[in-house]
């Protein structure tokens, strides 16, 4: 502490008094001309001048790789073409905002901002607010707060996720916008993957968030979030950090604090590029499989009045993969929410066609029930 015995803020340096040399020194001082002085002073100006104009329009590179990955995601777009940002007035959307207001007028496109207020922290206004200045410093227009209600069905985390989405699709609709651009990176693939693989889901879920699904585009899925922080600083953007990011009630938050760095520190540096790039090899081959299984469909699945009836002799000669997708859209027609229907409940309702030994019925979400009956498998509510 300044003042105390162990201080040296007032403490003279050894030889003499602060601020005076030695006697060694002293002489050199003496000894050498006021020119060369202000020779040194006009040198290190003229080194300085040279840096700046070294690096005058010099891009840094964390920005020229965000832009780039969003002039990628845009580049096929119809020119005249809306086009919004989902800003939470974080670091990676902000990046995305950045990038996107650049980009887009050279593409011929319209771009805005959204930023969806959730409510749910005291001073969600005023960071909405904020964010929404960001964007619209950056040229961005239109720029809209929405503000949201956040129910409770699904979860915390599910039940924001909805009136996001919600949202984001009446901004859409609002001002006539084709494309919804997320700021999603590449560890949060990475996170999703691991999710995904604890709940023990199938290769769809393993295969992470579409870099593009319908309104919805994620230009920086191959981007690491170090590169888009770097980038939202280097364009002088003021990012706002969520208290939510460090929650660990949050699973992802324990997955991306404490689960991705052991992994990292016991199998070595590169395990969240790794892991998204399984999810987009993953992707490529269970769009592979949908395509099978959504032929098989045709012919195999079909509705007959408020029940939906599948041939069991179509469905057992196929391979599992593309049978169980099938049996899952043939689910998702009888009533069962997407959300619900997991893995487990498929498996099961397989079994009545590759292990039948006279079981009753499967209970399945919705209040939906799977039976075996004279050579199908019918799904429909409340069957007995």
């Amino acid at each position: 502490m300044p003042g105390s015995p162990d201080s040296t803020a007032d403490t003279a340096p050894a030889g003499g008094e602060r601020g005076t040399p030695t006697d060694g020194q002293a002489d050199e001082q003496v000894a050498e001309p006021a020119s060369a002085g202000r020779h040194r002073a006009a040198s290190g100006e003229q080194e300085a001048e040279e840096l700046v104009e070294q690096r005058r329009g010099r891009l840094h590179p964390a920005v020229a790789r965000t832009r780039e990955a969003v002039r990628a995601g845009l580049v096929e777009l119809p020119r005249g073409t809306v086009v919004l940002v989902a800003c939470s007035g974080g670091a990676d959307s902000l990046a995305l905002a950045a990038a996107t207001a650049f980009e887009a007028p050279k593409l011929g496109l319209r771009a805005g901002a959204v930023i969806v207020d959730h409510g749910l922290q005291a001073d969600s206004a005023h960071v909405a607010a904020a964010a929404a200045d960001q964007c619209r410093s950056l040229g961005l227009d239109p720029v809209q707060v929405r503000p949201v209600e956040v129910g409770t069905e699904g979860g915390p985390e599910g039940a924001a996720r909805r009136a996001r989405y919600d949202a984001l699709r009446d901004a859409a609709d609002e001002f006539g916008a084709d494309v919804i651009l997320l700021a999603h990176t590449r560890d949060d693939q990475a996170e999703t993957v691991l999710l995904g693989l604890a709940r023990g889901s199938g290769a769809r879920s393993l295969a992470g968030m579409a870099s593009a699904a319908g309104l919805l585009r994620r230009p920086l899925l191959d981007v690491p979030r170090s590169t888009a922080a770097a980038a939202c600083i280097a364009s002088g953007l003021r990012p706002w950090h969520d208290p939510h990011n460090d929650d660990p009630t949050y699973k992802r938050v324990r997955v991306r604090h404490e689960v991705l760095p052991v992994l990292e520190e016991a199998l070595g540096p590169g395990v969240t590029e790794a892991l998204a790039r399984t999810a987009g090899l993953l992707r490529a081959d269970a769009d592979a499989l949908d395509v099978l299984a959504a032929d098989l469909a045709e012919t195999a699945v079909r509705r007959a009045e408020d029940e939906v009836v599948c041939d069991i002799g179509m469905l057992e000669v196929e391979p599992t993969a593309i049978r169980t997708r099938a049996l899952r859209q043939a689910a998702l027609e009888a009533g069962c929410k997407a959300t619900d229907l997991t893995a487990g409940h498929i498996a099961a309702v397989d079994l009545l066609i590759t292990d039948w030994r006279g079981q009753r019925w499967i209970d399945l979400p919705q209040g939906v029930r799977a039976v075996r009956r004279d050579g199908s498998i019918v799904l429909a509510p409340g069957l007995t």
